[in-house]
């Protein structure tokens, strides 16, 4: 009798015994820690539901730039209706179509989350050659809309679409499904590199001959930066970029048009300039220093009534800037700031999951958006050449603002997925 009893107490304890290991089993199991920049992430079943998602926080840094951009193209475009340039057109005009292109940028957002990272990096290659086509179908005369001598545009009935919007964003996805193709020959010139420069000279030749140098520089940094990303080797990296700064600077020298940019930019005020080609930048500087600290007051802007031309677009930064001053600037500065490194955080946290791909298309979402909006307010404050460059996110312009919250859709679509994976579940 004694014995069955403890035979039957010892039974037990390991019954107990085994299912406390198995607990520990399941819970380890259930995690994944990953290091990033020496925090280390770590998902467990006892995490917020919220942490499991996409990044909340990072929506609503894009939807805060997004009203802000809206509020600031109808401040700067309620003149235009009055300038014969434009005909006669509603006192909306600007703002509805603004309006108009974030409601099909948010459903083409929506659309483009839905989308499996591994499927963009399967349409990488031929996403890419469809901006090839579209770059040339621009240029056929009759076909492509010219505007102030510069051939950027289709017309789609609804909207103007810019085939160089869609050139950053398949370059991007191209340059990282490349990399990550080419991981074992990074340290091999001719079989790493040279394809990819010559990928990017091919788009070169097409913008230039629209022209448009600005979305050039765009697709050169997100090129060589997520060669860099990808682990190219830094000898050959600084070769690569050796030659495309003195490619750049090859460009500006023979053409005569973008010299007298140059000679404007360093004296935006002396009587040759003034009036030519340095009438954007003096006006632009003007509204600035109107704006002071805390800014004339919300519509209170005198430089958008006809003096400083695209107010509503290259220039915005210097309506926000007088009307909202110095603060209204860093805070903007800091908004994209934030976007840009949070950016860098997800394609970082990627990588170390061994996501390459998805890894280097989210940094290369944040160069492309970090980049231009340095561009744009380098060139606003006159700490840079004029650059037809509009600021991300805010600025007025159609295909811009749709290829740049597909972009940031993207950017959700790995931060989701990353999640997924950190809490065991396969993507």
């Amino acid at each position: 009798m004694g014995r069955s009893t403890a035979d039957a107490s010892s039974a037990t304890l390991w019954q107990r015994l085994s299912g406390w290991s198995e607990g520990l089993r399941a819970k380890a199991a259930d995690r994944l820690p990953v290091r990033i920049g020496g925090m280390e992430y770590r998902q467990t079943s006892a995490t917020p539901a919220r942490v499991l998602g996409f990044d909340q926080t990072l929506l609503w840094v894009v939807v805060a730039l997004l009203a802000w951009g809206v509020v600031m193209v109808y401040s700067a475009s309620i003149a235009l209706p009055d300038n014969p340039r434009f005909g006669k057109i509603a006192p909306l005009h600007f703002l509805l179509r603004h309006v108009m292109a974030l409601v099909m940028g948010f459903v083409a957002a929506l659309l483009t989350f839905q989308v499996p990272m591994k499927t963009w990096e399967r349409v990488a290659p031929w996403l890419f050659i469809a901006s090839i086509l579209a770059l040339i179908v621009v240029l056929i005369p009759g076909v492509g809309t010219s505007v102030n001598g510069a051939r950027r545009w289709l017309s789609l009935g609804l909207m103007n679409f810019q085939p160089s919007e869609l050139a950053k964003f398949a370059m991007l996805m191209y340059a990282a499904d490349y990399m990550e193709r080419r991981m074992a020959l990074k340290e091999r010139f001719f079989r790493a590199v040279l394809p990819m420069v010559a990928a990017v000279a091919v788009v070169g030749v097409l913008l230039l001959a629209e022209p448009d140098m600005g979305a050039f520089m765009v697709i050169t940094v997100i090129a060589m930066g997520i060669l860099f990303l990808g682990g190219v080797n830094l000898r050959m990296f600084i070769l690569t970029a050796v030659v495309l700064v003195g490619a750049f600077a090859m460009m500006v020298m023979t053409s005569p048009w973008r010299r007298e940019r140059i000679f404007a930019y360093l004296d935006p005020f002396s009587e040759e300039h003034a009036l030519g080609k340095g009438y954007q930048l003096s006006h632009s500087l003007i509204a600035i220093g109107r704006g002071e600290v805390f800014g004339v007051g919300l519509g209170g802007s005198v430089e958008k009534l006809h003096w400083l031309p695209e107010a509503h677009t290259d220039f915005l930064l210097a309506v926000i800037g007088e009307e909202l001053g110095l603060v209204g600037v860093l805070t903007l500065i800091v908004l994209f700031w934030w976007l840009t490194r949070r950016i860098m955080q997800i394609g970082r946290q990627a990588i170390a999951l061994d996501r390459v791909f998805p890894g280097l298309v989210a940094q290369g979402v944040a160069l492309w958006l970090g980049f231009q909006a340095f561009i744009n307010m380098g060139v606003n404050l006159g700490a840079l050449p004029t650059k037809g460059l509009t600021l991300p996110l805010m600025s007025y312009g159609g295909s811009a603002i749709l290829l740049n919250l597909m972009a940031l859709a993207v950017v959700l679509r790995v931060d989701y997925e990353n999640k997924l994976l950190m809490k065991g579940a396969s993507v």
